[in-house]
């Protein structure tokens, strides 16, 4: 019996670890950018950020559609792909936090209310598990000063 479970064990744990192994395909030429703003902008608050999108399609999270994604704004961190947990954020969906910003309803634009200061800014485009695609579409990081 128990070389009947352990199969079918394995077989489940792969279907799961799969469902959230950033193997939703993207189109290469993909491009997530800021419409509004370049780096080193200095702007006041609050701060309006467009988010634009080339090669690819905005959904909700949720919809499984071939070529579309959505929004996320990192904040105040390292690039993707960088720091603490960097090598994973390829392959997990993408927290939601204050340093991760979540735009699941297919939003393009959103309102920041930023502390005066200097803050970076990167997006990147997630499938409908809130996961990079592959391969991976995100912008450069950007700084902007809120004055």
């Amino acid at each position: 019996m128990k070389f009947v479970i352990a199969p079918i064990v394995a077989a489940v744990s792969m279907i799961g670890a799969q469902a959230y192994a950033g193997e939703t395909p993207s189109n290469p030429e993909a491009k997530v950018y800021f419409v509004n703003l370049e780096d080193g902008d200095s702007v006041s608050g609050p701060v309006k950020v467009v988010f634009g999108l080339n090669g690819m399609g905005v959904a909700p999270a949720g919809t499984e559609k071939d070529n579309t994604g959505h929004h996320h704004l990192l904040l105040n961190r390292p690039p993707i792909g960088q720091g603490e947990d960097g090598a994973d954020e390829f392959i997990y969906n993408l927290p939601a936090d204050e340093n991760h910003i979540h735009y699941g309803g297919g939003q393009t634009e959103t309102m920041l209310e930023l502390a005066p200061g200097t803050h970076t800014l990167q997006l990147v485009l997630g499938d409908l598990n809130h996961v990079p695609h592959d391969p991976p579409i995100y912008s450069d990081v950007i700084t902007i000063t809120v004055e």
